[in-house]
């Protein structure tokens, strides 16, 4: 019977700084928006989601008043 090799602190703490060299490598391959593009994004984010919760609190206003009238 084959014996199974445990994982050593040195190996696995190897293969965790490995990770962290790769993962920093490839963030700094990334092309970050700049400070005006964030901000417009976020501006259109923040524009739409009040437009449709308001919208969406129309809507429900509307039928709540239909289903007062029907079941009324």
């Amino acid at each position: 019977m084959a014996k199974r090799q445990s994982s050593t602190p040195t190996k696995f703490g190897g293969r965790i700084v490995r990770y962290l060299k790769e993962v920093r490598a490839e963030i700094g391959k990334v092309t970050w928006p700049s400070r005006k593009t964030t901000l417009n994004l976020t501006g259109i984010v923040l524009g739409v989601t009040v437009a449709m919760s308001i919208a969406l609190g129309v809507i429900d206003w509307v039928f709540s008043k239909l289903f007062a009238l029907i079941l009324g």
